[in-house]
């Protein structure tokens, strides 16, 4: 049996995962992209040798990522997609009938295209007409926009690393806030809280510079390092904490219970963003 080592960018652990066999294996313009069997979570997606999904659990992470947010916005209509490029996110977007337009903004083509071979049900979304692919830098596609007209932007990058750190810059916050309109909502992924808390705290720290109401939500992911996902969500003032959108969609693990218990309780917050925490 094959084994693939996956030595987490900014963790202290090495993972190792069981291979029958490599169905992909290329390099893009940016990346190592490659597709692997597993026993246990089926096919995965590895991008320069860190696990981006799987088969098994990947709904976790897109139906967390998206929902939070979707259901704390009054019928989201314009939806602005960063990264993702195996179409998980957009997948869960248009669960939401109100959705009328998403801009799906991958700088790497070839995800998508690997996606639609290998997981055509994450990728199930992509070819919708709702969805408009951009093929282009997130922060780019952001500092041109003109009009306070997106309901949402979701930012799905790789580790806020490399050519993925653009989208974590004052500047693209900046340029987030001002396409949104004055109940969107902005969300982002920000690593984990076993190890990667300074950065947790530097990006909340980032986006209270630039946003009034800033917050913070958790979830398990198993295949990710430190397990204990954190992520960002910031607002023009609407909490999102408080579930707006009723519209019952069909998921696998996110519902209104899910929603309310996902965020940090203010005590834990204020320990982690006055260097409390003992760990």
């Amino acid at each position: 049996m094959i084994r693939f080592f996956e030595k987490a960018p900014y963790a202290p652990v090495e993972y190792c995962y069981e291979v029958e066999e490599i169905l992909y294996k290329g390099k893009s313009r940016f990346q190592e992209i490659m597709v692997v069997s597993n026993p246990h979570y089926g096919k995965m997606l590895i991008l320069d040798e860190v696990v981006q999904m799987t088969e098994r659990d990947e709904f976790f992470y897109h139906e967390m990522l998206t929902h939070i947010v979707l259901h704390s916005i009054p019928n989201p209509r314009k939806v602005v997609v960063i990264g993702g490029g195996d179409g998980g996110v957009v997948r869960e977007v248009l669960k939401h009938k109100s959705v009328e337009k998403i801009f799906f903004i991958e700088i790497d083509e070839e995800v998508i295209n690997i996606s639609r071979q290998f997981f055509p049900s994450v990728s199930s979304g992509v070819d919708d007409p709702r969805v408009e692919i951009r093929i282009m830098d997130g922060a780019e596609f952001l500092a041109k926009q003109k009009a306070s007209d997106i309901d949402a932007v979701i930012i799905d990058s790789t580790d806020i690393i490399g050519f993925a750190r653009s989208l974590f810059t004052a500047e693209f916050f900046r340029n987030v806030k001002n396409c949104l309109t004055d109940q969107g909502m902005f969300v982002t992924h920000t690593e984990s809280l076993h190890f990667h808390k300074d950065m947790v705290i530097e990006i909340q720290e980032t986006l209270k510079e630039i946003f009034p109401v800033v917050d913070l939500y958790t979830t398990s992911i198993a295949t990710y390092p430190g397990n204990w996902w954190a992520f960002a969500v910031a607002t023009k003032g609407t909490s999102p904490r408080e579930i707006r959108n009723t519209f019952q969609i069909e998921t696998n693990y996110y519902d209104d219970e899910v929603h309310r218990q996902a965020f940090v309780t203010p005590r834990l917050y204020e320990k982690l963003m006055h260097g409390k925490l003992k760990w």
